[in-house]
């Protein structure tokens, strides 16, 4: 368990409500301390939010999360975890050779060897690598993170990570730069079929050894029945309950600084003042815009940051449809389902190819079909996803609104014309319906460019040194960041880390 020693109060600034500012308010004013949490929106969550169109519910990013255990441990400590309804999140996954509902890491494997019978030989080589990856990552998410807990308990649940560290470190060590790309390269020919849908299982060219990881979220993949908002719902309400102050459409603009430390914010023309500040949010924003000394960060860092790369984000599509969730489940099967389109030619990176959206493939998320409440009485709901690059088409028109407005409207309807490979007709069954591209998310949670999951996973980009450290210091004294941008790549595992490592900072 986690300890909530007492200590003298201190009165402490989050900035964000995301799952990482929700964290850490709650433990902070758990343990009796004075805490704000600020936040621009008119609701909690960031990406762990969700939103109503005409009685339909979607979700505003994430839709689900791994590492389930140190979820748990984290809701557990809060004292939220009986609150809220967590769910196996099933996928399908759908292309032109194979169509099958994953469960597991062997699920995955025996999809491929069905379906490519005649590449048996390279893809027990491929596997065979892969197996080790999964191997040394696997034990990592059985159980709770080790910096959830503190003291000797720290010391008793790293214990069993020893012998599984050693194995990472090898992996780590032995794929430190080669992107997915160059390593599915090494098993099948740039231009097959099975080089394509092999390097689109996740962020693109994103690090070789995130395929061990990718394949864990087969075993343990979770979701909310009540949907991400229901989630911070509960948060929030729960770090008012235990004395907390959550300020909402309250936009944090400069966080003050006096003698190289944190003593407060400014939000909506009015000065707060603290003796910790976490930033909660994008770090890229928290260091560059909002400190009001800059000369508190060497110039060197600032350039390094400023150059970074940050993960892609997404372009999103959200369907009211007509029909009822049974007759959506019968095309679905499951509420997840990844279409993967293996034509040639698609580059994610390519910023002015205006048919890439006819080349890409597509996640379908029914959070209805999930739970049915989430739609109105004999309607369904249905979210389209895609990858979408920073900066394609001149950033979606270069500041042309007109122009942003064409090339939204042209990417839906590509994506809803994909979507009907698995749902037949399904523009035919659309009642209401809204886009999202990364400049919307960039407006709503401020990641830069619309980030999707903190900075880039392409390893050759990386920011951090260590992939899976965690650095939440700044060069301000007490101003820490607690959001999953405090670890390379992110995910709400890594907010709620990071959330943890600051409480237990402030003393």
């Amino acid at each position: 368990m986690w300890e909530f020693t007492q200590h003298k109060m201190k009165k402490v600034i989050v900035i964000g409500s995301g799952i990482g500012g929700l964290t850490a308010g709650n433990l902070l004013a758990k343990r009796g301390h004075k805490v704000t949490i600020f936040e621009s929106h008119s609701k909690p969550g960031g990406y762990t939010a969700g939103f109503y169109r005409k009685g339909f519910y979607f979700e505003s990013g994430t839709l689900s999360f791994e590492s389930s255990s140190s979820i748990f441990k984290a809701m557990r400590d809060i004292g939220v975890l009986d609150k809220i309804s967590f769910v196996i999140q099933k996928s399908r996954s759908v292309s032109q050779d194979f169509d099958s509902i994953l469960e597991s890491y062997q699920d995955f494997k025996e999809m491929y060897y069905n379906a490519f019978p005649s590449e048996k030989d390279k893809l027990e080589k491929y596997f065979s690598e892969v197996d080790e990856m999964y191997d040394a990552i696997h034990p990592f998410v059985q159980r709770p993170i080790p910096y959830l807990y503190s003291g000797l308990r720290f010391v008793f649940a790293i214990i069993p990570f020893l012998n599984s560290v050693r194995k990472f470190l090898k992996i780590s060590k032995r794929y430190k730069y080669i992107t997915i790309g160059e390593f599915t390269a090494r098993f099948f020919d740039k231009g097959s079929k099975l080089y394509r849908l092999l390097t689109d299982l996740g962020y693109p060219e994103m690090g070789a050894w995130i395929v061990g990881g990718s394949m864990t979220m087969l075993d343990d993949y979770r979701t909310v029945y009540g949907g991400m908002q229901s989630w911070a719902d509960i948060l929030s309400d729960n770090f008012k309950k235990s004395g907390g102050e959550l300020k909402l459409n309250s936009y944090v603009d400069t966080i003050l600084t006096k003698n190289g430390k944190a003593v407060g914010v400014s939000s909506n023309n009015v000065t707060f003042d603290a003796d910790y500040i976490i930033s909660a949010c994008d770090y890229k924003n928290t260091l560059l815009k909002l400190v009001d000394n800059k000369s508190l960060i060497p110039v060197e860092l600032q350039e390094k940051i400023r150059k970074a790369s940050v993960s892609e984000g997404f372009f999103t599509v959200y369907l009211g449809l007509s029909i009822s969730n049974d007759e959506l489940r019968k095309y679905m099967k499951v509420p997840y389902v990844k279409y993967r389109d293996d034509k040639p030619g698609k580059d994610l990176h390519n910023i002015n190819d205006k048919g890439l959206f006819e080349k890409t493939s597509i996640t379908l998320y029914s959070p209805s079909i999930m739970n049915p409440d989430l739609a109105p009485k004999g309607k369904s709901s249905l979210m389209l996803q895609a990858f979408s690059p920073s900066g394609w088409m001149q950033n979606r028109g270069g500041g042309d609104k007109e122009k942003y407005s064409q090339l939204k409207e042209q990417v839906k309807k590509s994506l809803i014309k994909k979507g009907e490979r698995i749902v037949p007709g399904l523009r035919t069954f659309v009642e209401c319906e809204d886009a999202a591209t990364p400049l919307t998310y960039e407006r709503y949670t401020h990641n830069t460019d619309g980030a999707s999951s903190a900075w880039s996973w392409n390893p050759k980009k990386k920011f951090f040194t260590k992939t899976m450290r965690f650095k939440i210091e700044t060069p301000i004294k007490n101003l820490y960041i607690g959001s999953c941008w405090a670890t390379q790549i992110g995910g709400v595992p890594g907010a709620v880390t990071a959330a943890y490592l600051c409480s237990k900072k402030i003393k």
